[in-house]
């Protein structure tokens, strides 16, 4: 059996070792980065000793109730944005779709913020957040998917222009919401909406866990049909591809895994443009091995940005993700203009 990929003919080995390797370097990362924090009052970076941890001391504490569950949070956040921007790309066949640029983001992070308005975090605490955040985001792609559908055909160009509008329009209402709300539910919005870790707990891990799983299950199994939708739906349809139904399918594994990952930290961008992009250049662009190595590296990347967020000062992770981001976005742009890539229709 055999896959092809990145130019070179990708065997049933060579993907075993993608995996192995890639499942090694995130448990390596998983175990030191809980270990990792802040030094002495606040400076430099001090590494807690893994006997420590197996105490009763306040080491044991801090690892138990703070660093672990935020690490696997973490973990879970990136592996969701990952996978779902790699979906989000194959479908619509372009290099910037991603969860923010589609509105899926900003559609979360306005229900979100009209129910800090309301008062639901104060009777819900941040599961009623979260459930509002996972409605805008199905909201959001419900009417992007409508607004973007011509008829029996959605094409990726008026795809993407729906999701930009869209995600104008919430970050617009956001801004609305936010100026008629009080000083404490302000900095509760600002805190949420730039995305953060700091208060999760291993309740709210497992909580998230199922829908993660169920929405990488099903972008992992539409592997091979996404391979076929990459090269434009009559490619796929001309070897025997449903066309709308794996649309679908990945519109929708892909939305719950954003709305999750948003319901667990709150938006974090940029997770779901760097990691395909980096691991395409790396291991092709076979979404049979793509996706899972997007799952893997986005988990990565984001508790190494979390762990630096840390060691910073309890910065949200979504700043220094955005930090990181933005000049991968750009050189993207740049090198996608002057090649003229990202403008020739297809």
């Amino acid at each position: 059996m055999s896959f092809v990929g990145g130019g070179a003919r990708l065997t049933r080995a060579r993907w075993s070792l993608y995996l192995t390797v890639g499942l090694i370097g995130l448990a390596v990362i998983l175990l030191i980065a809980p270990l990792v924090g802040p030094g002495a009052h606040g400076h430099g970076v001090a590494l807690m000793s893994p006997r420590a941890v197996w105490g009763d001391g306040i080491d044991a504490t801090i690892f138990w109730h703070v660093r672990l569950p935020r690490t696997l949070a973490a973990a879970l956040v990136g592996a969701a944005l990952a996978a779902a921007g790699c979906a989000f790309q194959a479908v619509l066949r372009n290099p910037l779709a991603e969860p923010f640029t589609l509105g899926v983001s900003s559609g979360a992070s306005l229900a979100a913020v009209i129910a800090i308005r309301l008062g639901v975090a104060s009777v819900a605490g941040t599961a009623g957040v979260g459930a509002a955040a996972v409605i805008g985001a199905v909201a959001a792609v419900a009417l992007v998917w409508q607004l973007g559908r011509v008829g029996a055909t959605l094409p990726p160009a008026t795809l993407v222009l729906a999701g930009v509008t869209v995600s104008m329009f919430c970050g617009a209402a956001a801004l609305v919401v936010q100026a008629t709300a009080d000083f404490a539910e302000m900095s509760r919005m600002l805190r949420w909406m730039m995305g953060g870790l700091e208060w999760t707990q291993l309740a709210t891990v497992a909580r998230a866990l199922p829908p993660l799983v169920l929405g990488a299950a099903v972008l992992i199994a539409l592997g091979r049909d996404l391979n076929a939708l990459a090269a434009g739906p009559e490619a796929a349809a001309s070897v025997g591809v449903a066309v709308g139904r794996t649309q679908t399918l990945a519109f929708a594994a892909a939305s719950l895994l954003v709305g999750t990952s948003i319901a667990i930290a709150g938006p974090i961008g940029f997770v779901g443009l760097i990691v395909p992009h980096a691991l395409r250049a790396t291991v092709g662009p076979d979404h049979r091995v793509l996706v899972p190595m997007s799952l893997l590296g986005g988990a990565a990347l984001v508790v190494g940005c979390d762990t630096i967020a840390r060691v910073l000062g309890q910065l949200p992770v979504g700043v220094v993700t955005a930090l990181a981001g933005g000049p991968f976005f750009l050189a993207l742009l740049v090198r996608g203009k002057r090649s003229s890539a990202l403008w020739r229709s297809e």
